[in-house]
């Protein structure tokens, strides 16, 4: 199986102009890459660069115990990794035959880049060509409107997983 791969442009603006709410431009010292590389892959692909991401975030950052981070449910899973323009992993994520997202993590540099955007909107679409009726992941409390903000809803309370807060969300599919 080859690595599906989505190419997107990131703008760099060194005196940004009036922004609309919200908007905002990327800084050169917080991200290098001109542009990100999305690849949808299996596990065998994916694995050496989407376990360096993921311990970085879990373990080192958030103190996830290591043995919590890797699971069976990475071989049968679709992985997404977001690449810079020199190969560098900047963030991942999986999709779970089931139609689960997890294991989202972006990596410091590249956070708030919209990087993390990309990731989750190539999941969703390979979801959609799989023919899922619905997505649900476990957000982290704070990411939780991330999440909102394409169309994922909050359907149950908080709750804690690895000593984090999360909460549950889910969003249909169109089809």
């Amino acid at each position: 199986m080859g690595a599906a791969a989505v190419r997107t442009r990131l703008a760099y603006h060194w005196r940004p102009p009036v922004l609309a709410a919200g908007a905002r431009f990327i800084s050169l010292s917080r991200f290098s890459a001109m542009s990100t590389t999305v690849l949808i892959c299996p596990w065998s692909e994916a694995r050496d660069r989407a376990r360096a991401i993921r311990y970085t975030v879990f373990v080192e950052e958030q103190g996830v115990p290591v043995e919590l981070e890797w699971d069976a449910l990475d071989e049968p899973s679709w992985h997404a990794l977001a690449l810079a323009d020199d190969g560098t992993p900047l963030a991942t994520g999986r999709l779970l035959p089931d139609g689960h997202i997890g294991r989202m993590a972006v990596l410091k540099p590249a956070r708030g880049s919209g990087v993390g955007a990309l990731v989750l909107a190539a999941l969703m679409r390979k979801a959609e060509q799989l023919g899922y009726p619905e997505l649900v992941l476990n957000a982290q409390s704070h990411a939780a409107p991330f999440y909102a903000r394409v169309g994922f809803e909050q359907v149950g309370p908080e709750f804690e997983e690895a000593g984090i807060p999360h909460v549950e969300m889910r969003k249909r599919l169109a089809g």
